[in-house]
């Protein structure tokens, strides 16, 4: 797994922060962020099933510029 840190919440503590990466290899993007509540869980499998197997995370949207920047990144390696 060739991973890309991109960027890490602006307003972190350093300890327990959302953070974005991209894998080169998978072509994925790759997300650490918040748990979501069950309460959250519930709203999310209004739309769908959530699977065991996937998980909801919360990530502030003050961390758009970064999610811009993961998503050029994964232009340039032509993840689609």
């Amino acid at each position: 797994m060739a991973l890309q840190f991109i960027g890490i919440d602006p307003n972190t503590d350093e300890k327990n922060c959302p953070r974005v990466w991209v894998d080169d290899e998978a072509q994925e993007f790759v997300i650490q962020g918040w748990k979501a509540s069950d309460a959250l869980q519930d709203q999310v499998r209004e739309t769908g099933p959530l699977p065991d197997h996937e998980a909801v995370v919360r990530i502030p949207a003050r961390m758009v510029a970064i999610l811009r920047e993961a998503c050029d990144a994964a232009e340039r390696a032509h993840v689609r």
